[in-house]
């Protein structure tokens, strides 16, 4: 009777179930009662083992495999132990008992595989995978290691093509999980985190899918390819992947998951780094600090010694930017050391025409510009908030033998160029391979690297190559407007935007604020949160100016100022003036975080300003 506390039948039942649902702990509690019951039974024994092991309660995994003494069960006991090791990060341990199993056996090939992944050799990982799937044929989570591999040597490719196949098998194999099935607007019944999802490796193929397009930095991609599971079912990874690729859109839910995700054991190994990584970008340095000095136990295991000397640099910015800089500078010591080494491993392996070992040394140059290039922008930024665009200069100078053709490095040149207000030819230089790059596609290009550019050239008398540029720009927009009518772009709107505030900074108020008006036009497509910033930038000089006596407006222009206020206060209602930071305790008043409330509060100084509410 399932009534019966101690009835067998009852408790085998319940841990089963406990265990097809991942609440592990409580399954391990039913088989240590079935083993107190029925000490005879080995199976119990076995099942109790692996409940403890999959609730990552490692060290009582380990004793409970010692209680199992039949040789019948001596090779489930050595894979069992070995998977314990492993999760422990006992390697060499885990290695050891591998070895002790058959070698005829897949699992082993599969294991072997596994400790070399994780020992970073990702090649041999990939052949003992594939060896280990000739012998047993197509399994999903096998092929999703091989996808893996491939990934981890930034072999995109192949590693698409497996995750392709795990795909393509789940939709046909398993059409009750609706994978691809869904349609806008309707919801689609979740399937729930079950056995049958887990063994079709179809979330860790999304999941990869998504690693892989974040990369190749392709913005089209959704992370909700798979609608199947629920949100209060998503596994940990997929958490953790939403957390980041949203993190633009909606960053205190990312903050959100990542801090519930830090709360869990086990977590996503990348989750600690990536947390700390993002309270710097968005200048919560106390949180990082606090974070680092809560979790001591958490830094030696999932920070690498380079991303904990960055983070603590970059932790140090807030308080004592002289020390950070110094910090930088050490840390960029020794990555353009090593950058210099490589490059001549590189030549030799040439000279001595090795392919392999170019390979070898170009990826490991690669990875060690892609760790030397976060350094050096963090260093320069130092000066940049302090508007010593000279310094900022410098320091990109000094980095041009590694760095100049790398795409971050050149924008950021292109910027501090710009910025110096007297070096526009010299910015036009790094902004125009930027932008002919993508001139197919010219609004996959950055808003303001394309405004930039447009100063640029009118700032060098070049205004026909700006006109051109507006004009290509503008031809986009309408097809774009054509095939989605709804979509809203501000490319052009931007553009405009900052000449006017060009002409605005240099005392043409008439025709700078003229252009800031027409480029919000059609408001209900242009007025936006980053497009109101820079039109009221521009307006607020204008009334500072016209307070302080040092400029006349003609009648007609005020008139065009108050009726472009009045519009942006008909469309603006529902667009935020300030996009508040994402864990900020004080919030704003919401009535008066609009661009409504700030076209009113405008408008009202230029009537006092300019004597009409008299």
């Amino acid at each position: 009777s399932i009534t019966n506390p101690v009835s067998r039948a009852a408790l085998s039942l319940l841990a089963y179930c406990y265990f097809q649902i991942q609440e592990f702990s409580n399954a391990a509690d039913c088989y240590e009662q079935l083993i107190q019951i029925h000490p005879e039974v080995d199976d119990y024994k076995l099942y109790h083992a692996q409940s403890l092991y999959k609730a990552c309660m490692y060290s009582e995994a380990m004793k409970a495999t010692f209680l199992i003494d039949n040789p019948a069960y001596q090779t489930k006991v050595l894979k069992l132990q070995a998977a314990i090791k492993y999760g422990e990060e006992d390697l060499s341990g885990a290695k050891s008992l591998v070895e002790q199993q058959p070698s005829e056996d897949p699992d082993t090939e599969i294991n072997l595989g596994c400790l070399l992944y994780k020992e970073g050799h990702y090649e041999d990982a990939c052949k003992k995978f594939t060896t280990a799937m000739q012998v047993v044929g197509y399994k999903p989570d096998l092929t999703y290691n091989i996808a893996l591999c491939y990934y981890s040597m930034k072999q995109y490719a192949p590693a698409l093509k497996y995750i392709a196949e795990i795909i393509e098998r789940g939709i046909r194999e398993h059409p009750e999980l609706s994978v691809g099935m869904t349609t806008e607007g309707i919801d689609v019944r979740s399937v729930g985190n079950t056995l049958v999802l887990h063994e079709t490796a179809l979330i860790e193929a999304f999941n990869l899918k998504g690693a892989i397009e974040y990369q190749l930095k392709n913005c089209k991609f959704r992370t909700n390819l798979l609608h199947c599971v629920s949100l209060q079912e998503l596994d940990p990874v997929t958490l953790h992947n939403q957390a980041l690729m949203n993190m633009d859109s909606k960053p205190t839910e990312g903050f959100e998951k990542l801090q519930f995700l830090l709360q869990q054991n086990p977590f996503p190994p990348e989750t600690f780094g990536n947390l700390l990584l993002l309270y710097c970008k968005y200048e919560y340095f106390d949180l990082a600090a606090d974070v680092l000095a809560e979790n001591a136990h958490l830094t030696y295991k999932f920070l690498t010694p380079y991303l904990y000397e960055f983070l603590d640099a970059m932790i140090t910015c807030q308080t004592a930017p002289e020390e950070a800089f110094r910090k930088f500078d050490e840390m960029a010591g020794k990555l353009t050391e090593q950058l210099r080494k490589l490059t001549k491993q590189v030549q030799e392996a040439r000279h001595n025409r090795d392919d392999e070992a170019v390979k070898k040394a170009v990826n490991e140059y690669d990875d060690a510009l892609e760790k030397y290039i976060p350094v050096l922008m963090a260093q320069a930024r130092i000066y940049w908030n302090l508007e010593n665009y000279q310094m900022v200069e410098k320091i990109f100078r000094k980095s041009v033998e590694f760095c100049n053709e790398h795409d971050v490095w050149k924008l950021n040149v292109a910027h501090v160029l710009f910025m110096q207000e007297n070096k526009y030819k010299e910015a036009i230089g790094f902004y125009e391979p930027i932008v002919k790059k993508h001139y197919d596609n010219i609004l996959n290009v950055s808003a303001i690297v394309l405004a930039n550019l447009c100063v640029s050239y009118i700032m060098t008398s070049q205004n026909e190559e700006a006109e051109e540029l507006m004009r290509k720009i503008e031809k986009e927009e309408e097809q774009v407007a054509y095939d989605d009518p709804e979509k809203k772009i501000y490319h052009l709107c931007i553009v405009n935007l900052v000449i006017g505030t060009l002409y605005c900074a240099k005392g043409n108020y008439e025709f700078g604020i003229s252009r800031v008006i027409k480029s919000l036009e059609p408001y209900n497509k242009k007025l936006g949160t980053d497009t109101w910033y820079y039109a009221k930038r521009c307006f607020l000089s204008l009334l500072e100016n016209m307070a302080k006596h040092m400029i006349m407006l003609r009648d007609t222009v005020v008139q065009e100022c108050i009726q472009f206020l009045e519009h942006c206060e008909i469309y603006g209602k529902n667009v935020l003036a300030v996009i508040e930071q994402p864990l900020e305790e004080q919030r704003l008043h919401t009535g008066r975080n609009t661009v409504t409330y700030q076209a009113r509060l405008l408008k009202s100084l230029i009537y006092e300003i300019i004597g009409w509410n008299q």
